[in-house]
Order: structure tokens, then C-alpha cells, then sequence
């Protein structure tokens, strides 16, 4: 239950892909189980071939794996691969935010579209077709830019003298 090197890896996983917390992480491992669980049926031949070729078709989609991928090269697939696909990465890669978490927040804020379409999930699989009209979804300038501030002070210290002899508003 308390396995250290997991533990350890996934905090790993949470901070190199800016996640939010670690059932982020726990959903797409899930979602790996279940597709590895799908496809050793279909290797052992519990499941017909149909059923593999629909595993392939959805995650080459994804542009996870190849289209012309066998059932025993999905075996390899790891959560690594998926997390790749999420809105938030693919936003900080494309160079569309400066840090990950600067991504999720504009994903979050709904700043970021896919082909048009406002999303605010950062946990979104992006298919390999909408990736290229990921953009902001108003022109958006992510510039910071240093702000001058201008205080008026009196002159000279603050004394008893000096704050009597300024004009009251």
C-alpha cells in the first residue's frame, strides 16, 4: 500500500506536468489499465481482434501510438504518453504560456480554444487533428509588463512640524 518509489514518482509526474493534485494522475493511470487490461484480453483471446483494432484506432487519434501499431506495442504505452496529450501541456509546448501552471490557468480561465471552441478542462486529450487550432481565444498578449508608481511624499521627514503645516483636504 505504502510503496515509497511510487509515492515519489508520482509527486514527480505532479510537479514536471503542473497538476493539480495526484487524482489528475490516478484518472489517466485508470484510464492505462484499462486499455492494458482490454488489450491482454484480446492476446489471450478473450476478446476478439475487433476490440484491439478499436484500442489502436482510438489511440493513434490521439497520436499516442501509430496507426499502424501491433496489440503488443500498446503494452508499452505509459501514463507518460497521455499526460503529454493533456490541453495543459500541449498549451505550455506550443508556447502559448510561459510555465504549466501559467497553462492551466488560462485553459482553466477559458482564454485557450481548440479549433474555435473555448475550453476551461485542462485535463482535455487533445486528438492529434485539433492540435494545431489550439489557440487563445481573444488576442492575448502574455507580456508582463514593470508598472512605474509615482508617490507624492512631502518633503523632507515626517515630523509633528510638517504634517501641521500641509493643507488638509
Amino acid at each position: 500500500m505504502w510503496n515509497s518509489a511510487r509515492i515519489q514518482r508520482e509527486h514527480e509526474l505532479k510537479s514536471k506536468y503542473g497538476l493539480k493534485n495526484l487524482r489528475e494522475l490516478w484518472i489517466l493511470d485508470s484510464e492505462l489499465r484499462k486499455i492494458k487490461q482490454n488489450v491482454r484480453n484480446v492476446l489471450a483471446g478473450r476478446s476478439n481482434e475487433e476490440v484491439g483494432k478499436q484500442v489502436i484506432t482510438r489511440l493513434s487519434r490521439y497520436n499516442v501510438v501509430k496507426s499502424d501499431a501491433t496489440p503488443d506495442d500498446l503494452l508499452v504505452v505509459d501514463v507518460e504518453a497521455l499526460l503529454e496529450r493533456r490541453l495543459q501541456t500541449i498549451v505550455f509546448r506550443k508556447g502559448l504560456a510561459k510555465t504549466l501552471r501559467q497553462a492551466r490557468q488560462l485553459v482553466s480561465h477559458g482564454l485557450i480554444s481548440v479549433n474555435g471552441k473555448r475550453l476551461s478542462s485542462p485535463g482535455h486529450l487533445v486528438l492529434a487533428s485539433e492540435e494545431t487550432g489550439i489557440g487563445y481565444y481573444k488576442p492575448f498578449k502574455i507580456q508582463v509588463e514593470a508598472q512605474t508608481v509615482q508617490l507624492t511624499t512631502a518633503p523632507g521627514p515626517a515630523t509633528p512640524e510638517n504634517v501641521a503645516e500641509q493643507p488638509k483636504v
